[in-house]
């Protein structure tokens, strides 16, 4: 008689059934011997094999691959004190891959979530880079840091994603008439908006009121913090929207579609167990990555003489947002809008909703005084990227000219904070007025 042995090798849902035959009592305990290691070698080799398959699908899967030798680099730098520059250029380009992977993760985990679970998921890890930066410049204070390079993502997304899309996709199919459904724009383009005017009243304050200057900015930290409230409720109740009562919206594209363009959908190439250990690793690299770019960046400005506005708006957004404009583009070429733009307006409604009310009542949990004012550029350029994307999108086609005119606008935003020298210790202005002037009410009323 024979013995049932079981082994789980994780790969997918691979669970395989060897049949162990035990000896009769005839045999040599020699052959019962050899058998038992073939088995047990057998059993390793596969488990060695899907391993590696594993490591390959993970790890070599992008081919924003060829930059992953930065990241052990970077670590050497540090461990060397090798300088500033070469430290924070080395982890600029290694965190580019481990964004794209981490994305790449949350959607072989959601393949086993279910779209609920799943959604909510990739809505906290999409943009997983960016909040870990925020928070590390929020701890040390960086208050610019994390001010510039959060705003800098929502106008990535905004022009540089989505123009970039909608201009290879318009190239891509010149005889084919690219259309989306406004109905899956509207709930992020409402977000956004909404995002502006929380922004735009804390700026006021300082120009059109008439308090004196002191309660001025103590009211425009009163309001930001009240209007980060806002807005997270406002974000929750567009993804109970989204996931909940109104899906219809957002799969209307793929019941419209023909079979060849519908599903090309592929099953998970990793396992959940895998994708979730994964998930933890790259974000403990990005996390150490990240507070190397915060310790770095005023030296790395300094030395090559690029001013710190250009750094946090420009640089590090395009590192963060490294997989939605992957992303965005490959569904934009195959002629599916809806893709795109959920993944750059979404991503872009997120960090304005999202990620920036919540470092504001993360802040103020810990007592560091952080409002929602950019500052008078800042939030103009802010504020034309998104109704030039809202006017973009309002008649719910597309062709390569506008995906051009969203690009050009970036270019533009970006030479002007090129050419915008804001010293290190201005650049938080805004809010250390706040912290004097909380500090100056705290000790009248006293």
């Amino acid at each position: 008689m024979g013995s049932l042995a079981t082994y789980d090798m994780e790969n997918g849902d691979i669970l395989r059934t060897i049949q162990v035959v035990k000896p009769e009592k005839s045999t040599t305990s020699t052959s019962t011997s050899s058998s038992d290691v073939s088995l047990d070698v057998h059993v390793r080799f596969q488990i060695l094999r899907m391993l590696i398959a594993n490591v390959q699908e993970v790890m070599f899967g992008t081919k924003l691959s060829v930059l992953l030798p930065a990241i052990p680099f970077a670590f050497v730098a540090e461990f060397y004190d090798v300088g500033g520059p070469w430290v924070f250029a080395l982890s600029l380009i290694g965190l580019t891959p481990l964004a794209e992977r981490v994305s790449f993760l949350t959607e072989q985990i959601a393949y086993f979530t279910g779209p609920t679970v799943g959604g909510l998921l990739n809505a906290t890890c999409g943009n997983a880079t960016e909040l870990i930066i925020a928070l590390f410049a929020l701890h040390q204070r960086k208050i610019h840091v994390l001010k510039y390079s959060l705003l800098g993502s929502i106008i990535s997304n905004l022009l540089l994603v989505l123009g970039s899309s909608l201009f290879c996709g318009g190239i891509a199919n010149l005889n084919k008439e690219q259309r989306f459904n406004r109905k899956q724009v509207d709930p992020n383009s409402s977000l956004l908006l909404l995002g502006l005017i929380c922004q735009i009243l804390p700026l006021l304050f300082r120009y059109v009121g008439n308090e004196p200057a002191e309660l001025a900015t103590a009211s425009a930290l009163e309001l930001s913090r009240a209007s980060s409230i806002v807005l997270l409720l406002a974000y929750a109740a567009c993804l109970f929207f989204q996931l909940k009562t109104h899906t219809q919206f957002f799969e209307q594209q793929q019941e419209e579609g023909s079979d060849e363009e519908v599903r090309e959908e592929e099953g998970a190439v990793i396992g959940f167990y895998s994708a979730f250990l994964w998930l933890i690793t790259m974000t403990v690299i990005i996390a150490i990555l990240s507070e190397y770019v915060v310790d770095t960046i005023e030296v790395a400005s300094d030395t090559w003489g690029i001013s710190m506005s250009f750094i946090s708006i420009i640089l590090l957004p395009i590192v963060g947002n490294a997989a939605e404009h992957a992303g965005s583009i490959i569904f934009a070429l195959k002629n599916k809008l809806d893709i795109s733009l959920g993944v750059a307006v979404g991503s872009a409604s997120q960090i304005s909703t999202f990620l920036l009310p919540l470092c504001v009542i993360a802040a103020w949990i810990i007592g560091i005084p952080l409002s929602l004012d950019f500052g008078v550029v800042e939030t103009g350029c802010l504020a034309f990227s998104i109704v030039l994307t809202v006017l973009t999108l309002q008649d719910g086609s597309s062709h390569y000219l506008k995906g051009l005119m969203l690009g050009l606008a970036y270019v533009v935003i970006g030479a002007c904070f090129f050419v915008q020298k804001v010293p290190y210790d201005q650049s938080n202005a805004n809010d250390l007025g706040i912290l004097l002037s909380s500090a100056k009410l705290e000790s009248s009323s006293s």
